[in-house]
């Protein structure tokens, strides 16, 4: 029988308002669990129509969009979420691995200039941002940071800029190379000054010496052992070419994994891994590079995720500092090159535009952070917010400056007369 109110039984009127009231107290709750299907399906849209109308790199969208979403704040975009900072390492991985597959060691054995270039730049890059950094009395521990992260070159950046535009040829190629370089000698460079800080803080040498020898030589060996053991297994089991980017893809994951668990680095390890399984004849063609449409969903997700991690609080504060070390790299970087082409076989011009397209530093740099964040590095804070808005200029402008100077390089299948 019904009351007299209507209110009173299951079915009732009651329902609606109770469900509403339930919806309106679980709204941050459902706004921060669609923040990033939304937030990715609206860096991809960006993307595809802004390189159709701008010919712009769909990078660079997808920073855009993820800054954006820094700046209101958009809940679920940080790294408070649970698992973030481990799927972005996945996804650099990948695209570190697809570098380190990219690299032919014998050609430093034809060409041991290309080999000496990237070395005696990593090392110029080093002693001029740490002596520019100096003019702006930044601490010595901080100095040494900045100028081992300056080093290093985005290698996603590079690489899907490069894949984007379908690019080929000698300065493409020096790039690659150079960018792999970098990026050993920026890993092997941070990891000696977090050894030096373990050891100033602590006074222990163990210590010390776990943070950087450990780490550099375990990762390397780790990376190099997948890297002869998964061939060998493609090789005994007939896989189909098809599935060899998903082995590949899967054993990427692993070892993420394992340097997570042994507090090693997986970006060096991908890259020994890649490198390696190249000089054990394993081929991939061009559609398996990239890793699919999973490897696209991971990039945007990527530079969606390092965008977000920037502090818009942070980045007002080192505007002429960031303009200082971006000038001073790139400039040391252009100069190098410059100064090297004749040595190593190429042209001056060929050189300039090699030095301008390996200007993207923000993506390798800022995951090399946080990852000596998380095991305990403490200064790594201090130092990306002292370098927010230079990593934010690099970010947005490095993929375009790559795509201009592989496009003037005339080594692109989309080069424009």
């Amino acid at each position: 029988m019904t009351s007299p109110s209507g209110g009173g039984t299951p079915g009732g009127r009651g329902v609606a308002p109770t469900f509403f009231f339930c919806m309106v107290t679980d709204f941050p709750f459902l706004l921060q669990s669609m923040a990033w299907p939304l937030v990715l399906l609206l860096a991809w849209y960006l993307g595809e129509r802004l390189h159709e109308w701008a010919n712009l790199p769909r990078v660079t969208s997808y920073v855009a969009v993820g800054l954006v979403a820094s700046l209101i704040n958009l809940p679920g975009l940080t790294d408070a979420v649970p698992g973030l900072p481990f799927l972005a390492n996945v996804a650099l991985s990948l695209i570190l691995f697809e570098l380190g597959y990219r690299i032919h060691l014998r050609w430093f054995r034809h060409n041991p200039w290309v080999l000496a270039l990237g070395l005696v730049e990593s090392v110029l890059t080093f002693a001029t941002v740490y002596w520019v950094s100096g003019l702006f009395a930044l601490p010595v521990d901080t100095r040494l940071i900045v100028a081992a992260l300056s080093v290093s070159a985005s290698p996603a950046g590079i690489v899907r800029v490069a894949n984007e535009l379908r690019s080929a040829g000698q300065v493409t190629e020096r790039v690659l190379h150079l960018c792999a370089i970098n990026c050993l000698v920026a890993v092997l460079a941070l990891k000696l000054v977090i050894g030096y800080w373990h050891l100033a803080t602590s006074g222990d040498l163990v210590l010390a010496a776990f943070g950087s020898v450990h780490v550099l030589v375990t990762s390397v060996a780790v990376g190099a052992l997948l890297g002869v053991g998964m061939p060998a297994l493609l090789r005994s089991q007939r896989i189909q070419e098809r599935d060899v980017t998903l082995v590949f893809a899967l054993a990427v994951v692993l070892l993420t994994t394992m340097a997570y668990g042994l507090k090693l680095s997986p970006l060096l390890a991908a890259l020994t891994f890649g490198i390696v399984a190249r000089e054990r004849r394993v081929h991939l063609t061009n559609a398996q590079r990239g890793f699919g449409t999973a490897g696209d969903l991971l990039t945007l997700f990527l530079f969606v995720y390092i965008a977000a991690l920037l502090d818009w609080s942070d980045i007002g504060g080192g505007v002429l500092l960031g303009l200082a070390l971006i000038f001073t790299r790139i400039a040391t970087k252009v100069v190098c090159n410059v100064a090297a082409a004749r040595l190593s076989g190429s042209t001056e011009r060929k050189g300039l535009l090699t030095g301008l397209a390996l200007t993207p530093m923000s993506a390798f740099a800022i995951l090399l952070l946080e990852q000596s964040r998380l095991y305990g590095f403490e200064p790594a804070r201090q130092v990306l917010m002292a370098l927010a808005f230079m990593m934010m200029l690099q970010e947005l402008f490095g993929p375009l400056v790559t795509q201009r100077a592989l496009q003037a390089a005339r080594e692109t299948h989309v080069t424009r007369e």
